[in-house]
């Protein structure tokens, strides 16, 4: 990592410029709401056995529930939502993408990008948009305050499906990167969750002198050189933590083994019936304490966009790239919540140059949704301390 000072003061007040940045606003046609709400209305629902509420996959009374919700559901306020934000869409490596782009008005704002995940979308971030973009505005302490940059994936959401394979992690870092580049900003921080946490140390690695600091949700890091004996070293509680990460992946979570595998065979399911994409997606959502109207948001997205299929081969592409083997260098902060799988911290200190760790007693996979003021905290907190390091150097 550089040990130049990050040039915190970005002069010019737009940002977003150039004939490659198009602005963008959701409009999704009437049409396209009605066809729907025709769909939902007619559903064939598959029968379920005695028993077989359980263990069984996501239960037919959940998903019954969560479509007559949908069918209740005003996209339209959720529309006005997020295009309360500024928007656009560039075109980066043959593909496009969009993005929000959130200027702050504090004048020493540091960039930084936000990653999500899979079955995720940018909505995932509108509840903490005002409090790290606009701190004094949330009766926080304007010092640390950010110029937000929040992509849709690309095959996500209004990002639209790509129009070529092998959109792994590895190479949306390099595309988050030109982005960045292409918006002026030569020094920023990078924060994620589930893809977006994989996506934000690539970016790390792959721009050690740009990226300043990063925070994510999850890590997942293997024994150091995928050694067995390290597991026998944990203590107690992290091999608690070991085993807990190992029963979900071995037991919950067949649908990253066929998202990863043969995710086309699947994917004209979920383009053809949105009640089969709310079943598939609602799997990896439904249990971790997120509010319907929020789960259906990125249901909806994914089904008006069209990227139910296109999204899902990020499992996929990961496993078809090279993965970099070098330990990351830019300073990482961990968050935990209780509702989401934890990480072994002893793994991340040999992957990672961890300088916070933090674990909460509320909160779930989608903190950002749940608990944000718990996530804006960790990251004004983590940045602060960055900024803080570099500044005395």
């Amino acid at each position: 990592m550089s040990d130049r000072p990050v040039r915190l003061r970005l002069p010019g007040e737009n940002r977003t410029r150039g004939a490659d940045m198009r602005p963008y606003r959701i409009a999704v046609p009437d049409e396209d709401l009605t066809d729907l709400a025709d769909r939902l209305a007619r559903v064939r629902w598959a029968p379920e056995p005695a028993g077989g509420d359980t263990g069984y996959g996501v239960p037919l009374a959940r998903v019954r529930g969560l479509v007559e919700h949908w069918r209740r559901y005003d996209w339209r306020a959720w529309e006005a939502r997020l295009n309360a934000w500024p928007q656009f869409t560039t075109t980066i490596d043959g593909t496009n993408v969009h993005f929000l782009h959130v200027r702050s008005p504090e004048p020493d704002a540091l960039p930084l990008v936000l990653s999500h995940g899979w079955p995720g979308s940018v909505a995932e971030y509108l509840e903490v948009l005002g409090p790290l973009s606009d701190p004094r505005a949330h009766g926080l302490d304007p010092a640390v305050a950010f110029h937000l940059v929040v992509p849709s994936l690309p095959g996500f959401g209004f990002s639209g499906p790509t129009p070529d394979t092998g959109w792994g992690p590895a190479r949306i870092a390099r595309a988050w990167a030109e982005l960045m580049r292409r918006l002026g900003y030569e020094w920023y921080g990078a924060a994620g969750n589930d893809w977006g946490s994989g996506i934000t140390v690539d970016l790390g690695r792959l721009e050690p002198d740009r990226v300043v600091g990063a925070h994510v949700t999850q890590t997942w890091d293997p024994p150091p050189d995928d050694d067995p004996a390290w597991i026998e070293k944990l203590s107690p509680a992290e091999r608690a933590v070991w085993d807990a990460m190992n029963h979900y992946f071995d037991n919950e979570a067949a649908y990253g083994m066929v998202q990863a595998q043969q995710p086309q065979t699947l994917a004209h399911a979920l383009a053809d019936s949105p009640v089969g994409l709310l079943g598939w997606n609602a799997q990896a959502m439904h249990h971790h304490g997120l509010d319907d109207e929020v789960l259906l948001t990125h249901v909806t997205i994914h089904w008006l966009t069209g990227t139910g299929g296109s999204a899902i081969r990020i499992y996929a592409e990961e496993g078809r790239e090279p993965r970099p083997d070098a330990p990351s260098v830019v300073p990482l902060g961990v968050s935990q919540f209780p509702g989401d799988l934890a990480s072994v911290r002893s793994f991340a200190e040999h992957h990672h140059n961890v300088v916070a760790w933090t674990r909460h007693d509320r909160g779930g996979h989608y903190a950002a949704s749940e608990v944000p003021e718990l996530l804006v905290g960790d990251i004004r907190g983590l940045f602060r301390e960055v900024r803080a390091r570099r500044a005395v150097r």
